[in-house]
């Protein structure tokens, strides 16, 4: 996730408020606004990519609720530039954006930023049951990183996974060390997208304090010493370090990197899509630990009553299992589901054949036998992101 919106195949306004009250002010809302006597306009806007698991269940809302919705207006953009974008509307008391849908990444930068409308417990009367309804590792990361801020919509472990092709890489590492070895035996044959922008990114960057033995894998700045001198080290043997991780899949595919990382979703969708050879495959170091990762829904502050009354009522409807067993898609998010009691079997038939063919019998195992650990706090992944770019990305950027 991050700014990987590499599906290429496929698819608050004021009530009277000044711009200065409006980007600081909480609305006096008990509870959920009534919905609206005549149908709304709702702007989606994605920076992570999760439109390409969910965009049906959205457009299910729309026809099974004629009169909340008149219309769904999907929009994307890069995430770092969501969070300059939405406080300057904000700022300009002209809000129009009615629901975000972000990784962690997105929501930190909202969070730092000030942007987002508290939701739970605020309206906890439209979500009954929803922490006794979502998946045990999704209920982690929706209490850890939402905050009330966001809510889990898509889950997935993630990873980080090393991914290879077994023609080129005849001894694969299985360590971390193996992994330093082989890219300064191989200069330029691995490669990492950069984290800010990178699903994979940033899991590996988050993973390997546990991989490494590191004195706090929950503080970048204070116990990721190992993980710090790793990464610059490792950085000596790679090119450059793409703004996003289609890039690595993309050279991975065409055969100038033979070694890169990856995660459940990236490993099954681009070989799904033809952007990665079938015959790859995956592989963990030493000490691997996941760390879990999620697409959430966030509510920018400055929206109107009627649109937040429909956007509520939205975000409850892509939580039914109905709407979640989209999540599935191609492999992207693989499973995808944040919720519980949604088979593969509800999926539709699409969702199931590319699971069947390009899923990984392997996967099952991995999840059930390694720990699924939680990704930094917010404020501490905007940290890591600093530190990242410091250390690592300024020493070789393109």
């Amino acid at each position: 996730m991050g700014n990987d919106q590499f599906r290429i195949n496929r698819r608050v306004l004021l009530g009277g408020m000044t711009a200065s009250a409006m980007a600081g002010a909480m609305p006096a809302w008990a509870k959920a606004p009534a919905l609206p006597a005549a149908p709304v306009v709702i702007t989606v806007m994605d920076v992570g990519g999760a439109l390409a698991l969910i965009q049906p269940a959205f457009e299910d809302y729309a026809k099974t609720y004629p009169e909340r919705a008149s219309r769904i207006i999907f929009t994307k953009a890069p995430v770092t530039e969501l969070a300059g974008k939405l406080k300057a509307q904000q700022s300009a008391g002209r809000v129009d954006i009615d629901i975000v849908l972000t990784g962690s990444d997105g929501l930190a930068a909202g969070l730092a930023n000030e942007t987002w409308l508290k939701i739970l417990p605020d309206f906890a009367d439209t979500f009954p049951g929803i922490e006794e309804n979502y998946e045990p590792a999704a209920l982690a990361l929706h209490k850890a990183q939402g905050d009330g801020y966001g809510v889990v919509v898509n889950y997935y472990p993630s990873g980080p996974l090393i991914e290879y092709d077994p023609e080129r890489v005849k001894k694969v590492p299985a360590s971390a060390e193996e992994l330093l070895a082989y890219a300064k035996e191989n200069p330029g044959r691995f490669m990492y997208a950069r984290p800010t922008n990178s699903g994979p990114g940033r899991t590996f960057m988050m993973g390997l304090p546990y991989i490494l033995g590191d004195k706090d894998p929950q503080d970048p700045v204070n116990g990721w010493d190992k993980t710090w001198a790793y990464l610059a080290d490792l950085g000596q043997y790679i090119d450059y370090y793409p703004a996003g991780t289609g890039a690595t899949m993309k050279e991975f595919g065409e055969g100038s990197r033979d070694i890169i990382i990856s995660t459940t979703g990236w490993d099954i969708n681009p070989r799904a899509l033809g952007i990665v050879p079938e015959t790859a495959k995956i592989g963990t170091l030493k000490g691997f630990h996941w760390v879990s990762d999620a697409f959430f829904m966030c509510m920018p502050k400055g929206i109107a009553d009627d649109k937040a009354a429909v956007v509520l009522d939205l975000m409850a409807f892509l939580l039914t299992p109905k709407a979640q067993a989209y999540s599935y898609d191609e492999g992207y998010l693989y499973p995808g589901p944040a919720v519980k009691n949604v088979p593969l079997s509800m999926a539709p038939q699409h969702s199931q054949d590319v699971i069947k063919q390009f899923g990984r019998e392997e996967y099952a195992g991995l999840i059930a036998n390694n720990p699924i650990e939680l990704p930094l706090k917010p404020d501490k992944m905007v940290l890591a992101f600093r530190k990242w770019d410091e250390l690592v990305g300024s020493k070789k950027s393109k």
